[in-house]
């Protein structure tokens, strides 16, 4: 806490603070000195050092040179830099990584000598699993705040004519396009290169194009923001397990309608978030501090205990993608889609912001657990099922058992092809998004809930114990209360079967209750998060206990 503070109170400076905070042996960041004329067994270990930092990262680490491993900023003068810079080429070079400088800084000294200069620079390299680095963004806010303009535009890199002419290329319904209002969930791509340039912009935007140039690609996921659409939303959140979320506020309207309940959504299942304040071209210096104070007032309530953070320089962008992994700072960026005002520095934070899951390696070596979250029939190819892979791996070929039907059993089924960010490939692993062509299955037998899974993880369950916590009710929640749960990918009706403890439970209050799907059985995992929504109720938890479908038959 103390670092973050440091880090926080160091920025809106144009020069570096005067040290940083002490290097760590975790994570992805390396002070170095000097890297002057190394010895061979020297650079043996620098280069061993820098795939364990890169591994940490995902693909990337952070290199500050001229800097002691206390976190002083000592600098270096211009031939030990030089030097210092192409010792680091050689070492990135031996591992394929690329480099690129994010701030250099000059250092007075007290002296009066030759000013020194420090450098951090961005080391990347692709995993040798993969293509690119590949981050998904989630984007929350109320109707009308800008979302799909902001999406438009950054994808695209066209500014808006302040009539929504940005978020046409986004929408898929001609109600969307009439009415201006998403209701379905879209996707979009925003690729970076190894120098950190946006790939989208050439004048052929393929996607074949984008992903090919990309050494980092971010998946934007459009999501609703109408109250009517709150379903979708929810879904979108807990199905496609995203990276981060970017929460939308209009300048001109602050914390209004559902932007407060995106924003509970979020914290309640830990997904990092970050802000950004739109339309400031349309609106008085006054009414833009007024939003931002109101949104700095909420994110450090109790309910969210977290430190805001304004994005007003590069150097602010930089340092607060390189502290987003401590879950306690909430950068808030003001830009517009019209003028373009401080779009460079919400870039320079995608650019820089590491992969999140640490977890990735050791989630691929996992018996395979593929979620189902669409269903589609293709001509020519058959019946196509969307989702995401949550462990293990599948490859064209593979014999997976798909399920539950809703007699709780699970069928074998061959997957034919796979397609990722619409590109056919071979192999796909945990956390990846995809369309997988399946065969020799009725479309009559998918629906979206389902699971791809290995023969060991086969299970349904009817039944499961959670521990929740209701964040709102109206009067008191007893046994028989019916709501929808959702539960990753799957979304339905269930009835509390039993309250432990309690005769009933009410806002602000935790129990562990026995719920029960009303339709049909489910996959779900002990540890899941589940959120609950009943019109104005709502709730979260955990789960803790699973009763198998067949004890539940016979009991």
């Amino acid at each position: 806490m103390d670092n973050i503070e440091s880090v926080v109170g160091g920025l809106g400076s144009d020069r570096l603070p005067a040290n940083l905070p002490p290097e760590v042996e975790e994570g992805n960041i390396e002070y170095k000195l000097k890297l002057v004329n190394p010895s061979q067994e020297r650079v043996e270990h620098l280069v061993t050092q820098m795939k364990w930092r890169l591994e940490e990262g995902q693909g990337e680490a952070i290199y500050e040179i001229g800097v002691e491993d206390n976190g002083l900023l000592v600098g270096l003068r211009e031939e030990e830099l030089r030097m210092s810079v192409h010792t680091l080429e050689t070492m990135a070079d031996r591992l394929g990584a690329t480099l690129t400088i994010l701030r250099d800084r000059y250092i007075s000294s007290e002296d009066g000598d030759e000013e020194k200069r420090a450098l951090e620079i961005l080391v990347r390299k692709v995993p040798d699993d993969q293509k690119f680095i590949d981050l998904r963004l989630t984007v929350l806010g109320n109707v009308d705040s800008g979302k799909s303009t902001l999406l438009g535009v950054l994808t695209h890199g066209e500014l808006d004519n302040g009539r929504g002419r940005a978020r046409l290329n986004l929408f898929r319904h001609l109600h969307e396009i009439q009415t201006g209002r998403t209701s379905c969930i879209s996707h979009e791509i925003l690729g970076f290169n190894d120098k950190g340039e946006v790939v989208n912009y050439s004048e052929s935007r393929s996607v074949e194009e984008i992903c090919e140039h990309s050494s980092k690609l971010i998946t934007l996921i459009d999501l609703a923001g109408h109250h009517k659409y709150l379903k979708t939303t929810i879904f979108g959140l807990t199905c496609y397990s995203p990276d981060f979320s970017m929460l939308v506020v209009s300048a001109n309207t602050g914390m209004a309608g559902t932007t407060k309940e995106h924003l509970g959504f979020a914290l309640a299942l830990k997904v990092p978030i970050f802000v950004v304040v739109t339309k400031i071209d349309m609106c008085r210096k006054f009414l833009i501090e007024k939003t931002v104070s109101q949104l700095e007032k909420i994110l450090k309530s109790p309910g969210c205990k977290k430190i805001p953070l304004r994005i007003d320089t590069e150097d602010d962008a930089i340092t607060a993608a390189q502290n987003f992994d401590t879950d306690r700072i909430v950068p808030i960026f003001r830009v517009s889609s019209v003028s373009g005002a401080n779009l460079d520095l919400l870039y320079k934070f995608l650019n820089v912001i590491p992969p999140l899951n640490k977890d990735r390696d050791r989630m691929v070596q996992l018996p395979t657990e593929y979620q189902i979250d669409g269903v589609f029939t293709v001509p020519g190819v058959g019946n196509v099922v969307g989702g995401r892979l949550h462990t293990g791996s599948v490859r064209e070929g593979d014999t997976l058992m798909l399920g539950p039907y809703d007699d709780g059993q699970f069928q074998p089924v061959q997957v034919k092809t796979v397609h990722r960010h619409r590109l056919p490939c071979r192999l796909i692993q945990a956390g990846q998004a995809s369309s997988v062509a399946l065969v020799n299955v009725e479309r009559e037998n998918l629906r979206k809930g389902m699971v791809l899974v290995s023969q060991e993880l086969v299970g349904a369950y009817l039944e499961f114990e959670a521990d929740i916590y209701v964040l709102y009710h109206d009067t008191k929640i007893c046994t028989g209360f019916q709501t929808t749960v959702h539960i990753g990918n799957v979304c339905q009706t269930v009835q509390i079967m039993k309250i432990k403890d309690k005769n009933s439970i009410k806002t602000n209050e935790k129990a562990q209750v026995v719920f029960k799907f009303i339709k049909q059985p489910e996959y779900i995992r002990v540890g899941c998060r589940l959120l609950f929504r009943q019109g104005t109720t709502k709730g979260v938890g955990e789960i803790i206990k699973l009763y198998p479908y067949t004890d539940t038959l016979d009991r």
